[in-house]
């Protein structure tokens, strides 16, 4: 006979949240969340996973996207 592991649905959101973040970046992953729940959920517990390795720095550097050439008039 042969075993089937079926998830509990903890397991399932947790796998789904981190496909989001990593997939999506951890800004439209929350505001899928935030969209999806209507405000459900615990966000404390939701954002250590979505934020997990985060710093100020690299949020700042994913929401500014790639950086362009500086233009010639820019003081640098």
């Amino acid at each position: 006979m042969v075993e089937i592991k079926v998830n509990s649905d903890q397991e399932i959101l947790r796998e789904a949240e981190e496909v989001l973040r990593e997939h999506l970046g951890p800004a439209k992953a929350t505001r899928f969340w935030v969209a999806l729940g209507g405000g459900s959920g615990d966000y404390l517990q939701i954002k250590e996973t979505l934020f997990k390795g985060e710093t100020v720095d690299t949020l700042y550097e994913k929401i500014q996207g790639p950086k362009r050439r500086a233009e010639p008039n820019s003081v640098e």
